[in-house]
């Protein structure tokens, strides 16, 4: 029936644990691993980058936008109309802004007026050739197409769209450069008329300032911190970099976007430098296991750690239950003696003085033997509590175990011992002589319970390498190597029958353990099932005693 109850204890601790636990913890781990595999099969990971990534483009061309408004705005101000409009009014707006490379203005009736900045006019073949490429394709294409052109820019006007852009390859040699046109519309006066002006931005001031600045601009200003990535724009139909930020490593960009509004013919690109979202994706999706793998090995741990723990304290349990029983009987031993003896001398029955002395002498044993585990008690719950205190005095060693042995002869005569002992001279120690005593006697006790047919004690007290030892032997039932360490643990006891079978508390040893600790000593045990036991207490000696006996002599 224990065993069946043991075992239900630990069913019901096993279901706790499974349910409460193991099961949503399981459940959590294998949800994890099932998201992780449907992201690395989806390229979730690479979508959600790619995602932000897409509105760092979308929030880049934006900024990107609005400063070339602000250059354009800034010339449009300052732009003659179409009375005014001549060479000197023309290169004002040009000598003012480097950045632009030609301004031009058409109407109707005086047609198209095109300036170009008149240093490079002088200086740069190429520039030259620019101008006038530029200039008569502008003629050809407003005289068909102005009337068309200027309905359709008013039509942007009226929604917000200030300006109609256009790119254009500016010849560089055998290479092509690109600049980009923005086209206004210029009312001129009360009479209603309106001509359409325009800017040309310079080809080397958008390859050179223009887009290297606006890219390390929008990427400080739109990149969260700790995000990595570069950026670079170029020709839709191209894909080596017009301009790129710093660390830009070539490869194929991971999102672009185009620059239809003001550069049309133009795109923004952004990726990672040194890898690709594919690789990140996959790293991420493979730290994401071995993160989770670990963390299920610490669950794993812990509900084994937590298992054990709990099946300590069910284990603990069942000792302290064991422990008042066991005390309960010892307890009630000695009393049942005592109360025998004394109602027996009460009453009167005995004829001989040898006999009442003798039950006196019984009645005085017992109280004592109950006194001690009565002690036993109160001083292991004082170490539990912590409260624990012990009185050092100089000791004489000898003389404290003689008496002590003297004590307890009767209850080893009893139960017909042999009993032995060799003491010799031994320095005298600073030991607290109640707790000395209490330890030997629980040791002696410890041989009288556990022996069987060969009943014998010895008790040895001699000292060896500057230390003081005590020893206690006997020709019991003996203990299994593998047990020999938790014996001296609280309320355990050796999974030996004759062991169940005696009643005993399970603190003799405990106690005798921390009572030598407290004396800065050790206890050890040499034992063998079937051979006995020999308990060892080695306790130091003082050396500033030893010293002043040595000097005495």
């Amino acid at each position: 029936m224990k065993l069946k109850r043991r075992w239900n204890e630990r069913t019901r601790l096993i279901l706790t644990l499974e349910l409460a636990v193991v099961l949503p913890a399981a459940a959590l781990v294998i949800l994890s691993a099932l998201h992780l595999k449907q992201v690395q099969r989806e390229h979730g990971f690479e979508a959600a980058i790619q995602r932000e990534f897409g509105q760092v483009l979308a929030i880049s061309e934006k900024q990107i936008n609005h400063r070339a408004y602000e250059l354009a705005d800034d010339a449009r101000n300052e732009f003659p109309g179409v009375h005014e409009a001549c060479s000197d009014t023309l290169d004002r707006v040009l000598s003012a802004r480097p950045y632009l490379a030609h301004v031009f203005l058409y109407d109707t009736e005086r047609g198209l007026v095109f300036r170009s900045q008149p240093h490079r006019l002088k200086n740069d073949e190429q520039f030259r050739a620019e101008a006038e490429e530029f200039s008569s394709m502008m003629q050809k294409w407003m005289d068909p197409e102005y009337k068309e052109t200027l309905e359709k820019m008013m039509k942007m006007e009226k929604k917000g769209v200030p300006y109609m852009a256009f790119g254009n390859p500016a010849p560089r040699g055998e290479k092509h450069l690109y600049q980009s046109a923005l086209m206004f519309l210029k009312p001129d006066g009360p009479d209603g008329r309106t001509a359409i002006g325009g800017i040309v931005f310079d080809a080397e001031y958008l390859r050179d300032h223009f887009f290297p600045e606006m890219l390390e601009a929008v990427m400080s200003r739109n990149l969260s911190e700790g995000q990595k990535a570069v950026m670079m724009v170029h020709p839709k139909s191209e894909s080596y970099p017009l301009a790129a930020s710093a660390g830009w490593d070539g490869g194929v960009p991971e999102v672009e976007r185009n620059l239809d509004y003001v550069f049309p013919g133009l795109t923004l690109a952004i990726k990672t430098p040194g890898t690709t979202l594919e690789a990140i994706g996959q790293r991420f999706v493979r730290t994401s296991f071995l993160i989770l793998g670990g963390l299920s090995l610490l669950l794993a741990g812990g509900l084994f750690l937590t298992y054990r723990n709990v099946s300590k304290e069910m284990a603990l349990a069942r000792l302290k239950s064991d422990f008042v029983s066991n005390v309960s009987h010892e307890l009630r031993t000695p009393l049942s003696l005592i109360r025998l003896y004394a109602e027996t001398l009460e009453m009167g029955r005995l004829n001989s003085p040898e006999k009442y002395q003798e039950y006196y002498c019984i009645i005085r044993k017992e109280s004592e033997r109950l006194s001690a585990l009565i002690n036993n008690i109160l001083d292991f719950s004082r170490i539990e509590a912590g409260r624990k205190e012990y009185d050092f005095r100089d000791t004489d060693m000898k003389e404290l175990v003689r008496n002590t042995l003297e004590s307890y002869r009767y209850q080893i005569e009893q139960h017909g011992f042999t009993f032995e002992e060799k003491i010799d001279e031994v320095p005298p120690l600073r030991v607290d002589r109640e707790a000395m005593a209490r330890s030997l006697v629980n040791l002696v006790n410890n041989a009288l319970k556990y022996s069987q047919d060969r009943k014998y004690i010895a008790v040895n007290l001699y000292r060896q390498n500057g230390a003081v030892k005590l020893e206690v032997i006997d020709h019991g039932i003996g203990i299994p190597s593998q047990e020999q360490n938790k014996i001296f643990e609280k309320f355990y006891r050796v999974g030996d029958p004759l062991v169940h079978n005696t009643k005993g508390s399970g603190l003799g040893l405990s106690l005798v353990r921390h009572i030598v600790q407290a004396h800065g000593g050790e206890v050890m045990v040499d034992s063998a099932p079937g051979q006995g036991s020999k308990f060892t207490i080695t306790l130091p000696v003082n050396a500033a005693t030893i010293a002043s006996n040595a000097a005495s002599a």
